[in-house]
């Protein structure tokens, strides 16, 4: 029986937490990645949220991690609500289609309705998420800052009925904007990995530029 734990990233896992998310999205979403990249300078960033920083152990070896950050909704009278945004996440491969992540994602909720927030936004993949309760942001009126709704732009509320239906525009931190020089050359300093393009790579950009209607 395997023995699982999820508990805050210390210190001394940020260097596998960045190998495991590195090899979790290599060539996934694009030739390459830069998720670990993200992870790296996430940490050191105000709108960085160490209280959600998780990692899930199997057997005392860490197989997978999420990271929160601090995002915003804006409404059109100007009013600002505080709400939060996860990734990256991620199960090393071989552990993958296990329950893990589910496990991971659904302990962080619990975790975030304790500290006060009552609402996620995150872009991905929904097959991916629908199932932890995940809804499209055009059921819930929000929108980037262009009036489009992403289908790749999902929301839940962790407090049911807290969103009331009026327009709301969606904010993340500034910490996403990846500069992409700067990764590749973080990435040239690692061990050697093959980019190269496989079928995941067009699935993800079918569902980001997608707009709902």
């Amino acid at each position: 029986m395997n023995i699982v734990k999820i508990r805050n990233e210390k210190e001394t896992d940020y260097e596998r937490v960045e190998e495991i998310t590195r090899k979790s999205f290599w060539n996934l979403y694009i030739p390459g990645c830069n998720e670990h990249y993200l992870v790296h300078v996430m940490r050191f960033h105000k709108d960085f949220l160490p209280e959600l920083d998780l990692v899930i152990e199997v057997d005392d070896q860490i197989i997978g991690n999420v990271m929160y950050t601090k995002a915003k909704l804006i409404d059109e009278s100007g009013k600002e609500k505080e709400i939060i945004t996860f990734g990256p996440v991620c199960i090393i491969p071989e552990y993958q289609r296990m329950g893990y992540g589910k496990m991971l994602i659904e302990h962080s909720f619990n975790l975030a309705v304790a500290l006060g927030y009552d609402v996620i936004v995150i872009f991905g993949i929904p097959s991916n998420y629908v199932s932890l309760g995940f809804k499209s942001c055009k059921k819930f009126n929000i929108c980037l800052d262009n009036g489009t709704f992403p289908a790749a732009m999902m929301v839940k509320e962790l407090k049911l009925e807290v969103l009331d239906g009026r327009k709301w525009i969606y904010h993340d931190s500034p910490v996403m904007k990846i500069d992409e020089q700067e990764a590749e050359r973080f990435d040239e300093g690692l061990e050697k990995m093959e980019k190269r393009f496989q079928p995941s790579q067009e699935e993800f950009y079918i569902h980001s530029h997608s707009i709902i209607q």
